[in-house]
């Protein structure tokens, strides 16, 4: 079979592209207001996180540009929801962590999109969504390593 029109590869990712796009426009609507899609993200990373991240490491991880991050950092910053601080042992560094208000913001925004989802779960059936995840880490990692 051709690689270049292969009927399964377009149908997955025009599958994926339109879940994707579903699932971001439902969310960006449950958000709390004010809160972008963007900034949720980054807050529910930072709030699972060990260690404070610096914004290349957020660029990175988000696969965005310096200047994306900057300007979501910079939002989240002035709404309090994080703190931006030298990085003592490299002056040219800064360090992100989330901030108390942050945390809240984020729990309040998985307070109203966590239902949403477990109903999306609930009625596309648990062992479906159990036996498709390792098909999309798989393929998430392998974007990864194209990109």
């Amino acid at each position: 079979m051709s690689s270049e029109n292969d009927p399964l590869a377009v149908a997955l990712f025009s599958e994926m592209f339109t879940a994707d796009q579903l699932a971001r426009n439902l969310l960006s609507k449950t958000l709390p207001k004010g809160m972008e899609l963007s900034h949720f993200s980054v807050l529910n990373y930072l709030a699972r996180a060990t260690e404070p991240r610096t914004p290349a490491q957020l660029a990175r991880t988000f696969n965005l540009s310096k200047g994306a991050i900057t300007n979501t950092l910079h939002k989240l910053e002035w709404a309090g929801h994080i703190h931006i601080n030298p990085d003592w042992e490299d002056a040219r560094r800064k360090q992100v962590v989330i901030s108390p208000a942050g945390r809240r913001a984020r729990d309040a925004a998985l307070e109203v999109i966590a239902p949403i989802i477990a109903e999306l779960v609930e009625n596309v059936g648990t062992e479906k969504v159990r036996a498709v995840l390792p098909v999309l880490r798989d393929l998430r990692v392998k974007l990864g390593e194209l990109g």
